[in-house]
């Protein structure tokens, strides 16, 4: 639990990056924890960042943000 807090104020920073999703470039704004977990996924599927992101924006139903945030958080609780 200490390790969490300690790296908690480089893993809440927000960063903006750009994917494309369905062929158009956008920029999304997350938490780096959630960058950092994406790319695992991603890597684990054998697929790009960008082609995971695709994958959850044709699923939501909300903003593309808090869609990759739900889908993260479901991700390590299975």
């Amino acid at each position: 639990m200490q390790n969490i807090i300690e790296t908690l104020p480089h893993q809440s920073a927000n960063k903006k990056r750009s994917v494309v999703v369905a062929q158009h470039r956008t920029s999304v704004s997350l938490e780096n924890v959630f960058w950092n977990h994406l790319g695992k996924v991603a890597k684990f599927r054998r697929i790009s960042v960008n082609e995971l992101v695709t994958q959850i924006d044709q699923a939501r139903d909300g903003s593309l943000s808090s869609a990759i945030r739900v889908f993260i958080l479901d991700n390590l609780r299975s």
